[in-house]
């Protein structure tokens, strides 16, 4: 059986620029096994495969896949999955607003004139780190714990502890480990001058199966639980600009907003840059 695939580009400022994502159309009938082996040989850092929903409240179901494992939500790839099944003819139940349903339930996902921008899911895991945990990211950091202005527990799903910087400068000179005894998942954030396009650059750290420690281009997921934190502690109001990706080649630029309800939406710009089938 043949089926369709997308690559998109998902928080880019320009083609080639963002986050890619492999989305596989039409995934009924492949096994978990078989769309963990299709997400390995592809080698992104994410491939979701579009389902029918079992939830009748969504407009479609997405099973997302990194190298070694299923993911119950991620943000680039919601984007990116909700850009294919639009572009592919989907229809959404009301109009405007799409609903995916995902390991964390359902996610909704807005079009706000050519972007989408999906609601930041509650987190699961938040607070301040202990002072163990806290040495452990400046350790992995190669950072003095001085240099860590604050930090806090941002996980909604891959496990995020977020550490904020003084400056953007000083997030963009972070050397990284290259390896981690454990798996964990880092963000570092630090704000641009005032007068700048973008509020703050952000970095997306996280070790592989093998302890391997990964950049991620740009990251979705991260950027929607640190602005619930930015918001929370009054860093920013109403809406912001983060910039990520500039340490390893590309431009990211995600839309952070906070609604008149306190929720908050996480936004960018997505395109198909290939397509075509799959056996």
């Amino acid at each position: 059986m043949t089926r369709r695939f997308k690559l998109v580009d998902v928080f880019g400022a320009g083609p080639f620029t963002g986050n890619p994502l492999a989305v596989i159309a039409d995934a009924d009938g492949l096994s978990s096994d078989e769309m963990q082996r299709i997400t390995r040989w592809l080698n992104l850092s994410e491939t979701t495969f579009l389902l029918p929903p079992k939830d009748i409240r969504a407009d479609y179901c997405a099973r997302i896949f990194t190298l070694n494992r299923e993911l119950p939500f991620a943000g680039h790839p919601t984007l990116g999955t909700c850009h294919a099944w639009l572009e592919a003819g989907g229809t959404p139940k009301s109009d405007g607003r799409i609903v995916q349903e995902c390991g964390v339930g359902l996610v909704e996902i807005h079009r706000r004139g050519e972007r989408l921008a999906f609601s930041a899911p509650p987190l699961i895991r938040s607070g301040k780190p202990t002072q163990a945990e806290i040495a452990e990211v400046a350790d992995l950091l190669r950072l003095d714990q001085t240099a860590i202005v604050d930090a806090e527990w941002v996980d909604n799903g891959p496990g995020w502890i977020a550490v904020m910087l003084s400056t953007a400068d000083a997030v963009l000179a972070v050397d990284h480990a290259r390896y981690h005894h454990r798996p964990i998942a880092v963000g570092i954030v630090g704000p641009h001058p005032a007068d700048s396009e973008v509020a703050f650059e952000v970095r997306a750290i996280f070790s592989d199966a093998h302890g391997t420690l990964i950049e991620d281009p740009v990251c979705g997921s991260l950027n929607a639980s640190v602005g619930q934190w930015i918001f929370a502690s009054g860093r920013a109001a109403d809406s912001y600009l983060a910039a990520q990706g500039g340490c390893i080649g590309r431009d990211g630029r995600v839309n952070v907003t906070q609604d008149n309800d306190g929720r908050v939406w996480v936004g960018g710009r997505t395109i198909t840059l290939f397509e075509g089938h799959c056996r």
